[in-house]
């Protein structure tokens, strides 16, 4: 049977449902002969793309119908094979099995290790994955390995891209040695032989049935080969998507390629970024042209007027030529049907995309889609639509590293490469996953109690660590939390320990993925590998353990956890098939070949629709350019055809928001084009915004007060510590928050040294050396040293804190010894004290207590930071030096003897002062110079300020008014709670 005169090529129009306009045409031609349908064949790009015509199929047959074979070319950024039809059974010569993805990864990565061996796993096969992908664009594009070699570009090239251009060389020559090792080829080898094969015998025996390529826009040259096969084919067709006709010479030509340039030799590349580029490659590559192409002639009740499809062609003419926009006639740059909708936030704009999609769900039988690179904003609009029953088949899917799977194998590998600490062991005990059943409840107890005893600095590292953090220690205020931990502690261990101790052991990839296998069994009970996300993992995780003994070498398990979110991130999992029949969310290559009644194109901003294409670490692009595999540009012609393809619904949407995560927005090229074309018949859809921004507005505002509370006088506290006393008078609320609702801010877990530690700690040495009685500077250093060589004390900890204390340490020593001598002893430290005082008890703790050589007492308040400023005592705050004073001279405090003085009142703080570290600083001054009290009226200005506090706080009904006092600083714990950004600056606050 012989070939026809000329190929049989069609298009079907940018305005027209592709999938149901081949279906209805392929139904036409074969509606006489129900079998012939069946005998036939349909090339397909993808499976999404079968998925796509066989629900075509569906709509258009009215009743039972035997479908052709829907078969899939293949599609080697997705990772998809040829169709197992097109492999044929019983060749003499058999085509060579394909090395499976996963196992050439990790062989790669293990050859990029051998010439980086300063990279980790995780680095490697992040390389590796680049280098596969230029591998395989020179293997699809036909171009030999030795063009390497005949490069000339040494010279032009920096530094950095000769270095990566060598050890590509390296790479490249050694592969072909690998994949005979194990007797396989490449993907895209192999794929290459099979179309060779197939266009072969198709054109000595061409099948019985007809052949229809639908939809392949791949400019790869096995791919043109073989559809110019079946084009010839008696009873083969083939029909691209969205060929532009409406162009004309001038502009087609303006796409390129171009031809070399006369002088230089070298060929100008072409608009890669041009939706129609790719196209023109294939139909070059097929030795056809432009006007061999007709238009299918059938459609669809889904199409959109055919005016669309002139427009689309105008609003993306080549760069040079826009300037023929200024004389398109209104009709020639309407954009009837299509409407555009800019909006503040991406918040915003997922709330208004929701409310469109629920729209037109309200017309029965129609359908919509969001389509959209974003997968934050398909995110917020499938949680937008739950609010109103709405689940979206979102077919993009989520990747694995996101998924409860993947965070729960992730969060173990992080743990261990922590060694266990604080953030990444709470993060793994906490998680969805660990534990679940009737024992979950009891789990989470004892999670949240450790949870409680791990704010603060970080104990030591490993499981060791935890176990000294909860022995009995002296002086605790945790102790009935510390034994409820202590009891839990053990069930949780069990199952960590396992973790650990493998980690210790493995020494390579596969041990340590297996360890991870095992004790994620271990503690999810089997929930991991549970559902379809779980099926995922579990497959992935096969994949990855069986190769791994060929990929990159890991001993560091901290490199374990980028190592898995790369991994686990590649893989897209997808939910199964449940949401709203006529409602879908759909990603760039799921949405092709689709069209709904209403089409919304979200997120159109720079950076994600088209994406910035990701830079080749091992090819510059001249290089590429030389070698002739395609630019990095080509991806965006891609997302520029696919946009231009959606373009074509009968009625589209268009979004994006004018602020993103990290700032301001810069709309999209296509959008640009759009609206610079449009002018003013540019349409846009602020109905959307105004219900977006109206749905969740209140219908009446009841701003918040400054509150005010006024609790019943018994409910006052009748005791109070000197401490409290500053935090009342500048911030009631705050006092009130604390004391009578008695709610305390709880430390960050895995927190810093901060003041709060450093004095706990110095305190606590100061007691021990004072108690002891020896005052010996040599014993007070030792007791500091002793202090960090506990063995809860982290080594960072001790690293960064202790040579910082022990200078203040010594400063302390020296000081006391130069008291000494000049008459004044120590008395007491750490001594709590208490005496009526205007009717309520006041208590508190004084740092230290001396005797003066006069006979009255020295107060001493030791403090990490600054003290406060005089100006700040006088004016009534920072009044516990004071304070104690009173509680001293009222006999507050036992060994004063009888009728005490105090007579001086003194800040020794711990900070940097100069040159070293310690300095001591007065209130308060003999005569008031300065500005200061007078020392002997302190206590009396102490008593009287805090009895108008007493008498009004305590005793009286004064309300507990939120920051009375803003200007003076403050810890802010109750911010959130006394909702300070509600009022705080309001001129009725």
């Amino acid at each position: 049977m012989g070939e026809r005169a000329r190929p049989s090529l069609f298009t079907i129009p940018a305005h027209r449902a592709f999938a149901d306009a081949l279906v209805t045409g392929l139904l036409a031609q074969h509606r006489g002969d129900p079998m012939a349908l069946a005998q036939g064949m349909v090339l397909l790009p993808n499976n999404r793309a079968i998925r796509a015509v066989r629900d075509a199929f569906v709509r258009q047959s009215g009743g039972g119908l035997l479908l052709p074979r829907l078969v899939a070319i293949g599609d080697p950024d997705l990772g998809e094979q040829v169709g197992g039809v097109l492999d044929p059974l019983g060749e003499e010569a058999p085509i060579p099995p394909a090395v499976t993805p996963m196992r050439r990864q990790m062989m790669l990565a293990r050859m990029v290790q051998d010439v980086r061996p300063d990279i980790d796993a995780g680095q490697a096969l992040q390389l590796a994955q680049a280098l596969g992908a230029v591998l395989d664009q020179m293997q699809v594009e036909r171009v030999p390995l030795r063009a390497l070699r005949e490069l000339d570009l040494s010279a032009d090239l920096s530094r950095h891209w000769q270095v990566s251009l060598t050890l590509f060389e390296i790479l490249i020559a050694r592969w072909p040695d690998e994949l005979a090792r194990i007797g396989c080829i490449d993907l895209a080898d192999r794929r290459n032989r099979l179309f060779d094969r197939l266009a072969d015998r198709w054109g000595a025996h061409p099948p019985p049935g007809f052949v229809a390529a639908a939809g392949i826009s791949t400019t790869a040259p096995a791919v043109a080969r073989l559809l110019r096969r079946v084009s010839e084919m008696p009873r083969g067709l083939v029909v691209f998507a969205g060929l532009d006709q409406h162009m004309d010479a001038d502009a087609w030509d303006a796409i390129g390629p171009f031809d070399p340039d006369p002088v230089t030799g070298q060929r100008p590349p072409g608009h890669e970024s041009h939706p129609q580029y790719a196209l023109k490659r294939l139909l070059d590559r097929m030795s056809a042209t432009r006007e061999d192409v007709a238009q299918w002639r059938w459609g669809s009740e889904h199409d959109a007027r055919a005016v669309r499809g002139r427009n689309i062609s105008n609003a993306m003419l080549p760069p040079r030529l826009t300037s023929r926009w200024r004389d398109l006639k209104t009709a020639d740059r309407s954009l009837a049907g299509v409407e555009a909708l800019e909006i503040a936030t991406p918040g915003e704009e997922a709330q208004a995309i929701a409310i469109a999609l629920r729209e037109a769900l309200e017309t029965p039988g129609r359908t919509a889609a969001l389509v959209t690179p974003d997968r934050q904003l398909a995110t917020r609009v499938s949680a937008h639509l739950r609010r109103w029953g709405i689940e979206a088949d979102d077919s993009a899917g989520q990747p694995l590293s996101r998924l409860p799977p993947g965070t729960l194998l992730i969060a173990m590998a992080e743990a261990v490469a922590e060694r266990f600490a604080p953030v990444p062991l709470l993060t793994l005990l906490k998680h969805p996953l660990v534990m679940r059943g009737e024992s979950r409840l009891s789990w989470l107890e004892g999670v949240r109690g450790l949870d409680l005893l791990l704010r603060g600095p970080r104990p030591q590292a490993g499981l060791h660590g935890i176990d000294l953090l909860l022995l009995p220690q002296d002086d605790d205020r945790h102790r009935s939390l510390r034994d409820r931990v202590r009891a839990w502690w053990p069930t949780a261990r069990a199952v960590l320990e396992p973790l650990e101790t493998a980690f210790a052991d493995a020494t390579g990839l596969a041990a340590q993925l297996a360890a991870l296998r095992e004790q994620a069994r271990a503690l999810s009970a089997d929930a991991i590998w549970a559902g379809h996300q779980g099926h995922a993992a579990a497959d992935l995780f096969t994949e990855m353990e069986a190769a791994a003994p060929e990929g990159p070498r890991q001993a560091d398990p901290r490199g374990l956890p980028a190592l898995l979110d790369h991994m686990l991130g590649g893989l897209a999992v997808r939910p199964p098939q449940g949401g709203h029949p006529r409602l879908s969310i759909l990603g760039l290559i799921e949405a092709r070949l689709t069209q709904a009644d209403l089409t919304i194109l979200g997120g159109l901003n720079e950076g994600t629709w088209p994406g910035l294409p990701a830079p080749d670490p091992w090819l510059a692009p001249r290089i590429r350019r030389e070698l002739g595999l395609p630019g990095l540009e080509t991806r965006i012609g891609l997302a520029a055809h696919d946009f231009a393809g959606a373009l074509g619904a009968p009625r589209v949407l268009i979004t994006r928001a004018r602020r993103g995560s990290g700032g301001p927005a810069v709309a999209s090229r296509l959008w640009l084009r759009l609206k610079a074309m449009a002018g003013p018949q540019w349409k846009s859809a602020d109905r959307y915004a105004l219900l977006a921004r109206a749905i969740d507005a209140p219908s009446a505002y009841g701003p918040a007060r400054r509150p005010a509370p006024v609790p019943p006088v018994a409910a006052r506290p009748r005791v109070i510590p000197v401490t409290d006393v500053d935090r009342l008078k500048a911030d009631p609320f705050a006092f009130y928050a604390r004391r009578i609702l008695r709610l305390a801010r709880l430390d960050p877990v895995d927190a810093d040294a901060g003041p709060a530690w450093r004095g706990t700690a110095v305190h606590d040495v100061l007691q021990r050396w004072a108690e002891a009685g020896t005052l010996d500077p040599a014993d007070l250093e030792a007791r500091a040293r002793a202090m960090f060589d506990q063995p809860q004390v982290h080594p960072l900890l001790k690293a960064l804190w202790q040579p910082r204390l022990i200078e203040s340490i010594r400063w302390i020593a020296a000081e006391v010894a130069r008291d000494k001598a000049e008459g004044r002893t120590l008395l007491s430290v750490e001594q709590e004290g208490r005496a009526d005082v205007a009717g309520v008890t006041l208590m508190g703790k004084a740092d230290r207590l001396d005797w003066l050589a006069d006979g009255r007492i020295g107060i001493i308040d030791y403090k990490t930071g600054k003290p406060p400023s005089a100006r700040q005592v006088k004016a009534g705050f920072s009044l516990q030096l004071g304070l104690l004073g009173v509680l001293a001279e009222l006999g507050g405090f036992d060994g004063l003897g009888p009728s005490p003085r105090a007579g001086d009142f003194e800040y020794w703080s711990l900070a940097k002062k100069g040159d070293q570290f310690g300095y001591r600083e007065r209130p308060v001054d003999p005569l008031g110079k300065r500005d200061k009290i007078v020392t002997d009226e302190f206590t009396a200005h102490a008593h009287a300020h805090f009895e108008t506090l007493a008498n009004d706080y305590l005793l009286g009904n004064a309300p507990f008014v939120a920051q009375l006092n803003p200007e003076l600083a403050n810890y802010g714990d109750y911010d959130q709670l006394m909702r300070l950004e509600e009022w705080y600056g309001r001129d009725d606050g």
